[in-house]
């Protein structure tokens, strides 16, 4: 099996395991349950390696602000003025050392439960990914699980100055924290905070609206903000200290990977100087960047980061195509945008900040109708593919769960549950795409050619050839190379598909009769492939071809 294409599986761990099917809106734990650790057993991790992931990332691992109550354990309770939601934002961040009790079956014991959840995966053949969250954190961080010797954040910072480069919070100082909206009305005392911190938005006054994330505090990396962004970065801020210790701890133990949120928040100096240390230590650590500016892509992947989201461009694209809102030719237009660094771009369809494609705000309740984007995303270039868990089962995120209201989205500030039908049609059609990509050799490690320059009069079509260059000698065995048709059109579609000379000379192509199987459905087929000829192929409403081609 090829094994350097990255098939990244997305949990949101607290969703993904739950059982109980009450969805009361505004529920508690109690009234609706909770997935644990203890929920991905070894035949749950060996299912989802079997569909083709290859990591999974646990989203909304570190303890994070919450109204449930642990004091109890030990846990600081948070005020629910500045939490969203019963189980609150998985990115306001109250212990960076600390793991989710919610995730936990014992309190006490959570971390030696998450220790034996990475265990449990790296077993099953999978590596671990698990968030990191650098440019805030929950308003009333406090951290009680710091090892020994660890100042916590903002413990020795001076509030009198809205900016210190060795402050770890922003301040506005004699202003007190005056949200421009009312805030949780139910507590004996209302919220306090004087001075006010900056919020994480970048928001720096003491006044954040509904709409900027006022449940988090902006962290300080040395910018200046209030002077126009300079850098203060010698000597090394101490912001940059307690972060670097934060990833070498989960590093060491035996996470393999981290999602970084909302990277471009932060320094691109600093990712220069926290990545080289941690990959000195773990050779094998991947970093994975939350970025949404196509002009720092490779200013950030030159600071350490393997991997960008190709959100803007691919994503983009191909939610407009599926909606018909654009042509083909954005997919084509899309990857051409990052060519030159198009193994670093992590494609992806669904994810916890955006829309399900089966709700109403993108394709309706069919999730089938973006299985062309599917074949396109999964098998288009050499770049990892992500998956969001409950996509594959169609998936609608169309519930008003709480906090998070009824936007297609699936919740992660209140305790839920998905779909229960998890099994079908569709969920095997994503185990067939994402078993091509990674096992055709083509797809792991060949190079792609896009057909669509001399079939442009095919609008909600796309096509693309991918095949290993370079094993034509007759010593070597020749790989099959493949033919990938999508058809985004809600109609069947007969193409006569052109092929021209330069695909036969990019890729060293044989030309004559050869013999193809879709490995999407099994069936065979005889084509005749010529330099600048055609064949003429026929696809079902929103169907695809991945045809194995030999000589």
């Amino acid at each position: 099996m090829a094994s350097n294409k990255i098939i990244i599986y997305q949990v949101f761990t607290r969703l993904y395991g739950n059982g109980c099917q009450t969805r009361k809106p505004f529920g508690t734990i109690d009234e609706n349950g909770c997935g644990k650790f203890n929920d991905f057993t070894p035949s749950v991790l060996k299912r989802i390696r079997q569909m083709g992931a290859s990591h999974v990332w646990y989203t909304g691992v570190l303890r994070h602000a919450t109204m449930t109550d642990y004091s109890s354990y030990g846990i600081p309770r948070q005020h629910p003025a500045v939490v969203k939601g019963r189980a609150g934002s998985p990115y306001a961040i109250t212990d960076y050392y600390d793991v989710d009790p919610d995730l936990a079956v014992s309190v006490e014991h959570r971390m030696e439960e998450f220790l034996k959840l990475v265990n449990r995966t790296h077993r099953a053949g999978l590596k671990m990914i698990i968030d990191f969250v650098p440019n805030h954190v929950a308003r009333q961080y406090c951290s009680i699980a710091k090892p020994e010797g660890v100042h916590d954040l903002g413990q020795d910072d001076n509030p009198a100055e809205g900016f210190n480069p060795q402050n770890n919070f922003y301040y506005c100082p004699g202003q007190a924290f005056t949200p421009y909206f009312d805030l949780y009305h139910g507590e004996k005392e209302p919220y306090a905070e004087m001075p006010a911190k900056a919020t994480g938005n970048d928001c720096f006054h003491n006044a954040p609206g509904q709409n900027d994330w006022y449940e988090t505090v902006k962290l300080n990396y040395g910018v200046d903000y209030y002077a126009g962004r300079v850098g203060h970065f010698s000597p090394v801020p101490d912001t940059w200290h307690k972060m670097l210790h934060i990833l070498l701890y989960w590093a060491g133990k035996g996470v393999d990977g981290f999602r970084c949120d909302m990277a471009e928040m932060v320094p691109v100096e600093f990712w220069h100087w926290a990545t080289q240390q941690v990959k000195e230590q773990h050779p094998d650590i991947v970093f994975i960047g939350e970025v949404y500016n196509p002009q720092q892509y490779r200013s950030y992947l030159a600071a350490g980061f393997d991997y960008l989201y190709d959100k803007v461009g691919m994503y983009d694209a191909l939610i407009d195509v599926l909606c018909h809102r654009r042509d083909t030719g954005a997919i084509t237009w899309a990857w051409q945008q990052t060519d030159d660094i198009r193994q670093h771009m992590l494609y992806f369809l669904e994810n916890h900040d955006e829309q399900r494609l089966a709700s109403s705000f993108i394709l309706g309740p069919d999730g089938s109708r973006a299985l062309p984007a599917l074949v396109v995303a999964a098998l288009l270039q050499q770049g990892p593919f992500m998956l969001y868990a409950g996509q594959e089962w169609g998936e609608q995120g169309m519930d008003a769960e709480g906090f998070s209201g009824c936007d297609g989205r699936t919740t992660i500030f209140d305790y839920w549950a998905l779909s229960a039908q998890r099994e079908g049609p569709l969920a095997n059609y994503y185990q067939r795409v994402l078993d091509i990509a990674r096992t055709q050799p083509a797809v792991a490690d060949g190079a792609m050619f896009d057909l669509m320059y001399v079939n442009a009069d095919y609008r909600r079509q796309y096509a693309f050839l991918r095949a290993v260059k370079g094993a034509t000698s007759k010593q070597t065995r020749r790989a099959p190379f493949l033919l990938v048709v999508a058809n985004f059109d809600d109609q069947a579609v007969s193409m006569s598909l052109r092929l021209p000379a330069h695909a036969f000379d990019y890729l060293d192509l044989p030309e004559g009769r050869i013999e193809c199987t879709d490995l999407l459905s099994g069936n065979s087929m005889d084509l005749t492939l010529q330099r600048d000829g055609e064949v003429r192929l026929e696809l079902p409403p929103r169907g695809s071809l991945v045809l194995e081609c030999h000589k």
